[in-house]
């Protein structure tokens, strides 16, 4: 797949979501099959989300690179999920693969989300009100 290809798709994803009220996304090509994703999502209850993923989709979605930071409306870390090598130490069964679970120090194993999965997971997390 062409890397514009992956971008429309991520901005689709983000346009049929219900809970974002407004975005912040920037698309940069690196190659034909490689890219650059950053921004933040503003969600309905004041709540946010900073991404960044640096992905190449030639065969399939390989994210070499990866974080979903969900902050709530008081700029506190509700959780975040990345790919940084930096907690190799722990032992993680699915290192680098991690989940920040409400606090910097809480740390647990996870497998890699795709941005519709964290979408979902806010979702089950932000009031309509």
């Amino acid at each position: 797949m062409a890397i514009e290809s992956y971008f429309r798709q991520i901005g689709e994803l983000i346009e049929a979501c219900a809970i974002v009220q407004s975005s912040n996304v920037t698309y940069d090509k690196r190659t034909r099959h490689t890219g650059f994703i950053r921004g933040e999502l503003f969600f309905v209850d004041g709540s946010m989300l900073h991404l960044r993923e640096l992905v190449d989709v030639e065969d399939e979605v390989d994210r070499f690179t990866y974080v979903y930071q969900y902050m709530d409306a008081e700029q506190s870390l509700v959780f975040r999920y990345d790919n940084t090598g930096h907690h190799k130490k722990l032992n993680l069964l699915t290192y680098p693969h991690h989940k920040h679970a409400g606090s910097e120090q809480m740390v647990i194993p996870s497998n890699a989300p795709s941005l519709a999965e964290v979408l979902e997971e806010i979702m089950g997390l932000v009031e309509l009100g």
